[in-house]
């Protein structure tokens, strides 16, 4: 679909009665919502918002944030949805790079000098001309070694990646999707543009008990182990399509939500791509889908390499947008993988693999088989290192409490070679499951480290 005016405008024009946000219990329909939109926008240019400024958006999910959202769109700016657990100390390092301008948070003002802080304030009607090639974000990407690079998307190439996701999911003007991932993160955001195109309802509630913000829901974006524990209570009736990502997801999972009237997607997306490449309905096996309308994907040297309508059109660093495409005209991912026919099966980062006595290790080859265990939730391999043996792998496994781990080291042998059996099993702690979608690689290694003595 191609829009002549702001998404949330062009339906309050064609479908102005009809539901567009359920915020907790309580409805909007598009007509209500763009009024909202347009005053918070009259008060952002008061405050001096300008067009193709840098404006960082700090909060956890909420109405405000999604109003806030569209307003600054709304206002021309490029906007930065940040995670509130970031530190300021990573935060005086990495805002200075991204030209900022304004800031708006919901909790402690930002102490970096020469931003200047907003509020919600409400003033008479504001637009600019929509745009669709104008920058809209810039997302963190969750990038292994030192600080994460901010990837600038326009309104039109995440209206492409939420186009290409809607060709196989059926989400239309009367289904309500779920805002269950968070905004700074890009799969939080393909949400918001996906209920934006399609103009449907989009549900904003408090996440926690996960079964009650789904009441209603027809679609939701989760992680396995949001859905595992879904599945424990008692899934809502009106649930029909999950789309999963985050982790290896095993089959016992998606069986169960079949049984239970649930039809599970997975795929592969990158904070680049504006989220979703690759997607199909879960069936257990290894591959991760054709790429999505919109999307091709091939191989070289093993590595996987796209070119989609969706792709980032950079890096933003001091004011200059660094391209993120090859001399051919492609993105390569440094995701290792292999194409048969037009599906795509991952093998790993190849930044993540390493080295156990000359013997290579891919950790998330090791990752998919000991998540087939119907006990494990989610499991990861990182290195340790070893005198002997270089570096040696150790599993963070993610089970039920009453479950012992050290069954799983009398399972695994026989499925995978005598090196990649894991010598430690630890349990995942809470405090590295907070704050986003992805669990960093970095952070669990360093953890690791402290607590395994090998």
């Amino acid at each position: 679909m191609s829009f002549q005016d702001f998404p949330w405008q062009h339906w309050a024009q064609i479908r102005g009665d009809q539901p567009a946000l359920t915020l907790g219990h309580e409805s909007l329909n598009w007509r209500e919502l763009c009024q909202r939109v347009d005053a918070l926008a009259g008060g952002f240019r008061q405050q001096g918002v300008l067009e193709g400024q840098g404006v960082v958006l700090r909060a956890k999910n909420g109405p405000e944030i999604v109003f806030a959202l569209l307003a600054l769109l709304q206002c021309g700016a490029r906007v930065l949805p940040l995670n509130p657990q970031l530190p300021e100390s990573v935060l005086e390092q990495l805002l200075p790079d991204l030209t900022i301008s304004h800031a708006l948070t919901f909790d402690a003002p930002l102490t970096v000098a020469d931003i200047n802080p907003l509020t919600l304030l409400e003033s008479e009607r504001f637009q600019v001309e929509w745009q669709p090639a104008r920058f809209a974000s810039m997302t963190l990407t969750s990038g292994s070694t030192g600080l994460p690079k901010a990837a600038v998307h326009t309104s039109g190439a995440h209206l492409a990646s939420a186009s290409g996701v809607l060709e196989v999911m059926n989400y239309g003007a009367n289904d309500r999707w779920l805002l269950s991932l968070p905004l700074f993160h890009v799969s939080g955001q393909g949400i918001l543009w996906r209920w934006l195109l399609a103009g449907g309802c989009m549900v904003v509630r408090v996440l926690h008990p996960l079964s009650d913000a789904l009441e209603g829901c027809t679609h939701a974006s989760l992680v396995p182990t949001q859905l595992w524990r879904m599945l424990e209570q008692s899934p809502p009736q009106a649930l029909r399509e999950v789309l999963l990502g985050g982790a290896a997801i095993p089959i016992e999972l998606t069986q169960a939500a079949q049984e239970k009237g649930i039809n599970c997607w997975c795929g592969y997306g990158l904070t680049e791509l504006a989220s979703t490449v690759c997607a199909k309905r879960a069936d257990g096996l290894p591959d991760v889908g054709e790429a999505l309308p919109g999307r091709e994907v091939k191989i070289v040297d093993q590595e996987v390499w796209i070119r989609a309508d969706s792709l980032a059109s950079g890096y933003w660093k001091a004011g200059v947008v660094v391209p993120l495409v090859n001399s051919e005209g492609w993105f390569a991912t440094r995701d290792r993988g292999v194409l048969n026919g037009q599906r795509l099966t991952l093998i790993g980062r190849l930044d993540n693999l390493f080295f156990s006595g000359g013997e290579g290790i891919q950790p998330e080859e090791v990752e998919h088989v000991i998540a087939a265990h119907p006990a494990v939730k989610q499991v990861y391999v990182v290195p340790i290192d070893d005198v002997e043996f270089g570096q040696r792998p150790v599993a963070v496994v993610e089970a039920d409490e009453d479950f012992d781990l050290s069954l799983l080291s009398e399972w695994l042998p026989g499925k995978v070679a005598r090196f990649q059996q894991p010598v430690r099993w630890l349990r995942l702690p809470d405090e590295l499951r907070q704050g986003g979608i992805k669990i960093s690689r970095v952070q669990l290694t360093l953890w690791v480290k402290q607590v395994a003595k090998i």
